[in-house]
């Protein structure tokens, strides 16, 4: 109704601005036949449009808002790994979009060694945290999440036998475990075991675990789950190598996938598994590969 008479005080207005062009006079519609001076019709025609157009503008800018409300609510894209040395590791991260090269410089910046030992085993395995100079990830942000992987109850501290403890440069140590770029990981596993990984997999060797980056920082197409999740199979699968475990496979269609199952390669049936133990203290096992 509000732009109906809208248009019909404008249709009023042209048609008296033409009847003076046109040099007719119009009788006057108001009541009692008393003219109304044209001009003030309009002048409030104008301000009439001017208070529509103030409305029209402000739900436009409502509306607008919400569009916003609604763009910010929606999930973030992932985010580049922008950390320092004393940031907290973010377990729910999603897979970042870090550009991972191709080869790295093939030297090491070894982690601080900091924190309490993972579990109670009497004879802890001492590692050491190494990453690739020249990435975008901080030594000691990895060398915690790398920690509390192995301090998780469903790891392998949960049967009581194995412990972790995390050192630092120039300290004894059983094991480094290096995040290093798709060649490098080539070469080191190459060197390690004469394991051809395709710059696509990570490795177990005689003294650690060599971690691709690619792997650390996209995750892998068949695993559903966080990143934060993806590495600790990675790092529960490799580290399970060097306690003495072998390949296994799926135990059959709907049960969880062995953590010494190479899922990056299909999950035959199973369903993604970082963990070597399930909720109720069981160790995740399938038949194992000849």
């Amino acid at each position: 109704m509000h732009y109906v008479r809208e248009r019909e005080s404008a249709q009023r207005i042209d048609g008296t601005v033409a009847s003076r062009r046109e040099g007719i006079p119009r009788r006057s519609s108001h009541p009692g036949g008393r003219h109304r001076s044209p001009h003030r019709r309009i002048h409030r025609y104008l301000v009439g449009t001017l208070v529509t157009a103030v409305l029209l503008g402000f739900t436009a800018h409502l509306l607008d808002g919400r569009r916003n409300d609604a763009s910010s609510a929606a999930p973030r894209l992932p985010g580049t790994v922008h950390t320092t040395p004393t940031s907290t590791p973010t377990p729910t991260s999603p897979p970042t979009k870090m550009h991972v090269p191709t080869r790295g410089t093939g030297t090491f910046v070894t982690a601080d060694g900091s924190g309490a030992k993972a579990g109670h085993g009497s004879h802890p395995l001492r590692y050491t945290v190494k990453v690739e100079t020249g990435l975008d990830i901080s030594p000691s942000q990895a060398a915690n999440e790398i920690a509390d992987i192995l301090a998780a109850p469903r790891g392998w501290t949960h049967n009581g036998v194995n412990s972790f403890l995390l050192v630092g440069a120039g300290e004894p140590s059983d094991l480094e475990v290096k995040i290093a770029t798709p060649g490098t990981a080539d070469t080191l596993c190459w060197e390690g075991i004469h394991q051809d990984t395709q710059g696509e997999y990570n490795c177990e060797i005689p003294n650690g675990v060599v971690v691709n980056l690619k792997r650390w920082v996209k995750g892998s197409p068949t695993f559903d789950g966080s990143i934060h999740d993806y590495r600790a199979l990675i790092i529960n699968h490799e580290m399970g190598h060097f306690l003495g475990y072998t390949h296994m496979t799926c135990a059959g269609p709907g049960q969880l996938a062995p953590v010494m199952m190479q899922q990056i390669k299909g999950l035959h049936g199973c369903i993604a598994n970082a963990w070597p133990y399930d909720s109720s203290g069981h160790l995740v096992a399938g038949p194992h590969v000849q």
